[in-house]
């Protein structure tokens, strides 16, 4: 059951001359979301089984029906203790069934009552009652007619503010003359929670009741006064608004006449004159004259009149036909290159190239170069003297950590603070369509539920669709095909293919000592020097102090820590010229102790004489070339193989390869075959806490393993790189510069190397081929031949069953390495 039709009549009716006999029991209905009070007539609807049969039982017999109201409106089938024990005795006037199953009944509340039990709950409620009787209160005292007069006048005042007040409403409220009748009827037409009616319902002295209404009704007059002048408000506003818009309308009109402009007019009439020089492409001329169009006829107050404004300020300032002018001078970008750059020849003939193309051919499309290297060797640099060289403009772009997609194509318009991407933004912030763009670390871009800003780079960097690229914010195509677009890796592993295949790489190994000596006198230092506040006389630093600090307390293919090694001094010298000590100072070789501290790096190889299962590999990585170190050691077991060092699968296959080798070819490597049963062999990579990967270290580990199983020592002069196979072939590798460099900076004199890469020495700096021995191998026997040293002392076979006796003799013994090792000490 439930009150539905709040636009039916609810009224009072005058019960008192009715003589009715009310029974003690009674069929009770359940109402919820409204209380019944005395001498009120409402409809309800009542659709559930057991109120449907409580109406049934009531009209068969007197129309008597018990209504009471539910504590939770939301329960459908309510118990016992779910309703309220107050209720109203009432009689049915009218029952209407309806085509779904419900009934409306028209009930006329009689007496109040309250329920002393239940005598039925099964089917219906049927309940036994107690009626309530209200003590007559005779002549009325000034108090309580004072409290009537008041409550009337309250009641008339919250009609009167709702505009709903009638003679026919005033007749009626004068027309009551009990307080207890007036409680009840204000009551019943005010929007009370049914907590609150229900406690007015449940008081039974009239002065009282009439007394909590008065509360209600007061508060009921401020909501609806406070209600009132918010709606005047909003009026008056929109009044305020229509007049201002009237006078705007009538001194633009005035203005007309006079030949005057007002605010709005002049601000679109530099509007055309911006679209006009900023010489666009028919559809962004269109689109821009569009959105003009809008803004010319929105209200200069509209919402969205700053969003247009900002879109034409956009179209407006992109540099759609500005241009710089290139320098064609081949001779002159040369020099310049020649002086921002120490090395990097192949990068300048690819410049100079480029520019003697252009010079040819003023239509060609720009290049997308992808420098590749180590941190510090210059990439970002280099392209700053590339915009030189060419007399263009120069703009850096960072894309480490982006994982938007908005960052490259922007964002919708729709979309609050929405931008252009940051290609036109740096267009813009250029004020060229040709600048030399360089988009910094795009091996560490990234993608997750924003989108993928690497495919959106696609666009952006292939040739053959960037002269269309769409920006999100724009929506109108951008010629991009006069940039010329340059970015950096410290490696291509990470970079998408589809990007990728889009850029022409170019490999920047790294410096040697004596690039890198040369290199801090010409830039470094004096850079630092001027940084720093010194003059060139204040200091000196020499060739041999260069030279140590690039060597022994730095340890880098770049230039970084030499830089910041060569500024450490620079402020130790500016802090004693501040103090007031002279100069100048010169920095020796012997004086770098003083001012730097102790070396940091040793030059020399780590282990000092020849090791047994210590082999020396060479690995590429993004940090440029370094020395591996795999050490091989045998132990007691069951012919396990223990791989330690974070290495990756392909690491792990090399070490399975080798054994496989090792086992394979075991008598023509004098290797005792139990060995393989009764000892565990652990290969260890350092350091421990470095992921590791790569196939070239395939011989160093087949090496260090045959050392171990063999007792004989490798070469601690002698690192090698190189893939092997289960049968012994030697594969090529690549990084084979880096991998010099490295070596070079390790101490290490010579190094093994694939036959297929023999071609790749020319690659390599002469100065740096001058001071390493290379050794060229096909099969992993060259590699062994040349790699380990004759045994000092056999090895006495192990036996094959330990003794039975007792733990000790087990615990005395050694293992092989620990043996061979011991006869090589001696």
């Amino acid at each position: 059951m439930a009150h539905t039709d709040t636009d039916d009549l609810v009224g009072l009716l005058d019960a008192d001359d009715q003589n009715l006999d009310i029974p003690a029991t009674l069929p009770m209905l359940p109402v919820r979301d409204v209380v019944v009070f005395t001498h009120m007539i409402i409809p309800l609807f009542v659709g559930r089984d057991k109120s449907v049969r409580a109406v049934d039982a009531a009209m068969a017999k007197d129309r008597f029906l018990f209504l009471a109201t539910q504590m939770d409106g939301a329960v459908e089938n309510p118990e016992s203790d779910q309703i309220f024990k107050h209720g109203t005795a009432a009689r049915i006037l009218r029952v209407l069934k309806l085509p779904d199953g419900r009934v409306k009944v028209l009930v006329q509340g009689l007496a109040k009552a309250k329920i002393v039990r239940y005598t039925k709950k099964s089917d219906m409620f049927r309940v036994r009652i107690e009626l309530l009787h209200e003590e007559d209160l005779g002549d009325l005292d000034m108090e309580t007619e004072a409290l009537m007069r008041n409550v009337k006048e309250s009641c008339e005042k919250i009609l009167g503010l709702r505009g709903e007040l009638t003679p026919d409403v005033t007749m009626v409220l004068d027309g009551i003359d009990h307080p207890g009748r007036l409680a009840d009827l204000v009551a019943s037409n005010l929007n009370l929670k049914i907590e609150e009616a229900q406690s007015i319902f449940e008081t039974i002295d009239p002065v009282q009741r009439l007394l909590a209404v008065n509360g209600f009704v007061s508060r009921e007059v401020e909501l609806s006064a406070m209600q009132a002048r918010i709606q005047s408000s909003v009026r008056d506003e929109i009044s305020k608004s229509q007049k201002d818009y009237f006078l705007r309308e009538q001194m633009r009109a005035i203005n007309r006449e006079l030949g005057e402009m007002d605010e709005k007019t002049q601000e679109i009439k530099e509007y055309q004159d911006k679209i006009r020089k900023a010489k666009m492409p028919k559809e962004a001329k269109e689109e821009a004259e569009r959105q003009l169009k809008r803004l010319e006829q929105m209200h200069p107050e509209a919402g969205e009149a700053p969003t247009v404004r900002t879109y034409l300020d956009w179209l407006v300032e992109v540099p759609w036909k500005k241009a710089t002018k290139d320098t064609l001078d081949i001779k002159k970008a040369k020099e310049i290159l020649e002086e921002d750059h120490y090395g990097l020849e192949k990068v300048k003939d690819r410049i100079l190239e480029y520019l003697a193309v252009r010079k040819l051919n003023p239509k060609m499309k720009g290049p997308i170069l992808c420098f590749v290297g180590p941190p510090g060797v210059g990439k970002t640099s280099l392209g700053k003297s590339i915009a030189r060289a060419m007399g263009r403009k120069f703009y850096r772009l960072s894309l480490g950590g982006i994982r938007d997609e908005a960052e490259i194509r922007g964002h919708r318009r729709t979309y609050i603070g929405a931008l252009p991407g940051r290609i036109i933004q740096g267009l813009k912030h250029c004020k060229s369509n040709n600048p030399v763009f360089m988009m910094d670390e795009i091996d560490k871009i990234g993608a997750d539920f924003r989108g993928d800003p690497s495919s959106a780079l696609l666009e952006a960097l292939d040739p053959e669709q960037n002269f269309a690229f769409s920006d999100h914010y724009l929506n109108v195509p951008f010629d991009l095909s006069s940039v010329m677009f340059i970015t950096t890796a410290n490696m291509t592993d990470t970079i998408p293919s589809a990007l990728l295949d889009r850029m022409e790489v170019i490999n920047l190994a790294g410096y040697t000592e004596n690039e890198k000596v040369l290199i801090a006198q010409q830039y470094l230092v004096p850079r630092q020097v001027k940084e720093n506040g010194l003059k060139p006389e204040d200091i000196t630093i020499s060739g041999n102090a260069l030279l140590k600090m690039a060597t022994e307390y730095t340890s880098e293919s770049g230039l970084r820590n030499l830089e910041r090694e060569i500024g450490t001094l620079c402020r130790k010298v500016s802090r004693k010229i501040a103090e007031g000590k002279k100069g100048p100072y010169q920095i020796t070789a012997s004086s770098l102790v003083k001012y730097l501290g102790l070396e940091k790096f040793l030059p020399e190889m780590d282990q000092e004489e020849p090791q047994i299962g210590l082999a020396t590999g060479l690995a590429w990585t993004h940090w440029g070339g370094e020395a591996l170190y795999i050490e091989t050691t045998l132990m007691r077991g069951k012919g396990e193989l223990v791989l330690t060092g974070q290495l990756g699968e392909v690491m792990q296959e090399s070490a399975r390869a080798a054994l496989s080798y090792a086992r394979t070819n075991e008598d023509e490597l004098e290797i005792d075959p139990d060995l393989f049963d009764n000892f565990d062999i652990h290969i260890h990579v350092p350091a421990g806490a470095i992921p590791k990967d790569g196939p070239s270290a395939g011989i160093a580990m087949t090496t260090a393993l045959v050392s171990a199983l063999t007792e004989r020592p490798v070469a601690n002069d002698i690192a090698m790189t190189g893939e092997v196979t289960i049968r012994g072939r030697v594969l090529p590798i690549g990084g084979l510069r880096e991998k010099s460099l490295g070596a070079l900076r390790a101490g290490i004199k010579t190094i093994i190397i694939p036959e297929k890469n023999k071609k790749e020495l020319s690659e390599v700096p002469q100065q740096v081929r001058r001071k390493l021995k290379y050794i060229t191998v096909s099969h992993v026997n060259e590699v062994l031949e040349k790699a380990l040293l004759p045994a000092e002392k056999k090895k006495a076979p192990p036996k094959k069953k330990p003794p039975k006796k007792a733990a000790k003799p087990k615990a005395k013994k050694t293992q092989p390495k620990a043996k061979t090792t011991e006869a090589a000490d001696k």
